[in-house]
């Protein structure tokens, strides 16, 4: 079976844009036991909204990994979930992350989420850098054809 293994350049970014989700898992569940960093909403509200926007992003995940396991043999993919985003696993750490805030209730896990919209915007556009020298034409064409780097329409 094939795995994919991130070139040298781009190893410690992959380190950095999982830092803040395995922040927000540790930290978390910290306030769920010491009732601090409460988010000002009813408990109930902000975990049944933190479970629907952890299981979208999950989805998103698997989306992204099934195809890209099924697809991918060093080649440009450009199909499935690749159709409309450009970097569907950036999206959905992101997502999972802002769905854990939510269901652990903490306002530091979802400051930590916030911050994490830089460190993937920034993994983006180094990743992308690796992917023109690495693509060539093909991938400035498909960059053309999907504008939208993680969230259509927004970004």
């Amino acid at each position: 079976m094939f795995h994919y293994k991130p070139p040298k350049e781009l190893r410690a970014l992959f380190i950095i844009h999982y830092a803040p989700l395995l922040l927000i898992i540790l930290i978390g569940p910290l306030t769920a036991y010491y009732s601090i960093w409460e988010l000002p909403i009813p408990k109930l509200l902000s975990i049944l909204l933190g479970c629907a926007i952890f299981l979208l992003g999950t989805f998103v995940y698997f989306k992204w990994e099934i195809f890209w396991h099924k697809t991918y043999k060093g080649q440009l993919v450009t199909g499935g979930i690749f159709q409309y985003i450009r970097h569907p696993h950036y999206t959905s750490v992101l997502i999972v992350g802002f769905g854990l805030a939510l269901f652990f209730f903490s306002i530091t896990a979802l400051v930590i989420a916030f911050i994490a919209i830089p460190i993937m915007i920034w993994s983006i556009l180094d990743e992308e850098k690796v992917l023109v020298k690495q693509y060539g034409e093909p991938y400035k064409e498909y960059m053309k054809k999907v504008r939208w780097r993680m969230i259509p329409r927004i970004f």
